[in-house]
């Protein structure tokens, strides 16, 4: 079964989570589930001003229903500026499946889910996200044209890892521009945590121009076989935030950077591919701040990899793929110069930007 949950019906007071929703003005959430194929999940689609909600599917066995929600309305409004702030014509959202990735993900459960996605007729786009392969795609796709990121056998972009790493690597160039006046990063000290996809393609840029690199992940196994291919040291998780390092590029999971965290951080530069990397936008982005820690907002240098999945959306080559991509770099030096103009925090001015063409689309949409 599949239930719409109709906002305008529910009393603000009943729960602490429908007043979130209401704040992040989310235009339906969908919760799902299938006892036969054991499927539940979320999908939260924020805003539609710019185009269809776009954006991949998680798999995470999270605590209870509620962590998931919190999960599903953070990271669907993430990627409604992701996609704005890029110039894409997509509007924002997300999926959650609650369920372990290792144990749990079967055909039938996908094919389950990929029923659910085309019951909202084009309104939500899929993709992959953290736990789910293009293969789960590949069943998905079974039941729903709805879906990107598939295989580029099957006509899909294939893997969007390394264009989200590259576009991390031009954030991040782009802050060292702005901290240090050059974009290098020969010889700077970067801790790359979380050395998945993108963050092994991430290391591959920066051993390439010679940073000093250090690495920290959960995984031991993966961790110490990457570390050996690039001469980088290992970081053991309890020391991350007490390492002198020049930058820290977060690449796992978010919020991260919390009271204890950033109090402790050895760092100029913060400039990651991770989702929703301050654990309190406005808390945290200020502690930034007063620290002279500058802050790469993360929904706009992780957006190459929603930019890659646009092209089987929009029909774009590769090579345009990639040049968006590479404005990253100049669109991070525009947030800089509009956070210092204004005195605001660089995630506020990213904001600002991404929500003042959400306004402008919309107000043209209301007029014509």
């Amino acid at each position: 079964m599949s239930e719409v949950l109709d906002l305008e019906k529910v009393s603000v007071d009943q729960n602490p989570v429908i007043q979130k929703m209401l704040q992040n003005e989310h235009e339906q959430i969908v919760f799902c589930q299938d006892k036969v194929s054991g499927l539940k999940a979320i999908i939260a689609i924020h805003n539609t001003t710019l185009g269809p909600a776009l954006g991949g599917t998680r798999m995470w066995m999270y605590d209870n229903e509620v962590e998931a929600l919190n999960d599903v309305l953070r990271l669907s409004r993430g990627m409604s500026y992701k996609a704005s702030i890029s110039g894409l014509n997509l509007g924002g959202g997300k999926a959650v499946i609650i369920g372990d990735s290792y144990t749990q993900k079967t055909e039938a459960l996908f094919r389950r889910f990929g029923k659910f996605v085309d019951s909202l007729n084009g309104k939500y786009i899929t993709a992959e996200d953290v736990g789910v392969s293009p293969r789960e795609m590949e069943f998905v796709n079974m039941e729903t044209k709805h879906v990107t990121g598939l295989p580029e056998s099957l006509g899909g972009s294939g893997d969007p890892s390394p264009v989200t790493a590259y576009g991390v690597y031009m954030g991040m160039k782009a802050a060292a521009k702005e901290q240090w006046g050059s974009d290098s990063l020969s010889g700077k000290r970067v801790l790359v945590q979380g050395v998945g996809h993108v963050g092994q393609t991430l290391v591959d840029y920066l051993s390439k121009e010679n940073a000093s690199i250090m690495l920290c992940d959960i995984n031991e196994g993966r961790v110490n076989e990457i570390a050996a291919k690039y001469g980088a040291e290992v970081i053991a998780d309890k020391d991350l935030f007490e390492t002198d390092m020049d930058i820290y590029a977060p690449c796992a999971l978010g919020a991260t950077l919390n009271d204890n965290s950033i109090g402790k951080l050895k760092a100029q530069i913060v400039a990651g591919a991770a989702n929703n990397q301050l654990a309190d936008e406005n808390t945290h982005g200020k502690m930034l701040q007063e620290k002279g820690i500058i802050y790469a907002p993360d929904f706009l240098i992780n957006a190459g990899g929603l930019i890659n999945v646009y092209r089987e959306v929009a029909g774009i080559s590769r090579e345009k793929a990639m040049e968006l991509t590479e404005n990253i770099y100049n669109t991070t030096l525009d947030i800089f110069s509009k956070a210092n103009e204004q005195g605001i925090t660089t995630h506020k001015a990213a904001l600002q930007i991404a929500e003042e063409r959400i306004a402008s689309v919309a107000n043209i949409k209301t007029r014509l």
